[in-house]
């Protein structure tokens, strides 16, 4: 068995297991907003734009979610969509397989440690994590726009000293995705900076996405610190977001998109970080 195939397989047991968690902690029908929320952010996030500070931004704007149960609600939200989108990508994406694997289980070995610290963390200090989190993100994000980071190169590997320095990025983009900010963006130049094709990026981030987040879902899960009904949304209007996405991914100019991305971001991390300072909200 080669390494694309295990990881295959790897993503149909990630799914039992994330069935398995949340099956634990029952199921409540979501309302048509949830689902449409679902719905358009994993459309966009299936285009390399991320689906985290749009959910986040979403749930603010209209006070859905409780602060405390945003990251959990995220992950768990978004998992199926990231699984479907893993398998889309690694299959017509080209990327050493080898290269891939380990920055998955780097990921997900970040996911687990973080999970196991956020899921403790009291509702002040979450909103401060996601909100310097989310502003470090688009600044990236705005660097990348500009075209002040590189570009990338033509490499569909990672080796030696580039390796290692790929897998300790992931373990920490792994890890801070525990607290709500999406490892999308983050990794794109993380793999553009390693010398590797931008493209490469995303089996990477996907594949990382779809083992990290059922493994942390299990977290949530156990400590019931994600909202049921908001995260069934995410997953049932993301299935369909991901299939449509896919199929124009390759012909969708993104630029306008990305600024619109940025804004979004901001605001949220704007938000969050002024609410904090109001030990009553």
């Amino acid at each position: 068995m080669d390494a694309k195939t295990l990881l295959f397989v790897g993503l149909g047991a990630m799914a039992v297991l994330y069935v398995t968690a949340v099956a634990r902690c029952g199921w409540t029908m979501p309302t048509i907003l949830q689902s449409a929320i679902g719905f358009v952010t994993a459309f966009f996030d299936t285009l390399g734009i991320g689906s985290f500070a749009t959910t986040t931004a979403a749930y603010r704007l209209q006070s859905l979610v409780p602060v405390k149960l945003i990251p959990g609600t995220l992950n768990v939200g978004h998992a199926p969509a990231t699984i479907a989108q893993a398998l889309i990508y690694t299959s017509i994406v080209p990327v050493d397989a080898t290269t891939l694997v380990l920055m998955i289980v780097a990921a997900s070995l970040g996911a687990w440690v973080g999970a196991g610290v956020v899921v403790h963390w009291p509702r002040r200090r979450i909103q401060i994590g996601m909100g310097v989190a989310l502003m470090g993100a688009a600044t990236l994000m705005f660097l990348q726009l500009l075209n002040l980071f590189p570009g990338g190169g033509v490499a569909l590997e990672l080796t030696g000293a580039r390796l290692a320095l790929g897998l300790g990025g992931n373990f920490v983009l792994g890890a801070l995705m525990m607290l709500g900010i999406g490892l999308y963006a983050p990794c794109m130049i993380l793999v553009s900076l390693l010398g590797m094709n931008p493209t490469a990026a995303f089996p990477i981030m996907m594949g990382s996405c779809a083992f990290l987040m059922p493994i942390s879902t299990v977290q949530f899960a156990k400590s019931r610190t994600y909202h049921v009904q908001a995260a069934l949304g995410l997953a049932l209007g993301g299935l369909p977001g991901v299939l449509i996405a896919a199929g124009v991914f390759w012909s969708l100019s993104l630029i306008a998109v990305r600024w619109l991305v940025v804004v979004v971001v901001v605001y949220t991390s704007l938000n969050m970080l002024l609410t904090a300072r109001d030990k009553h909200a």
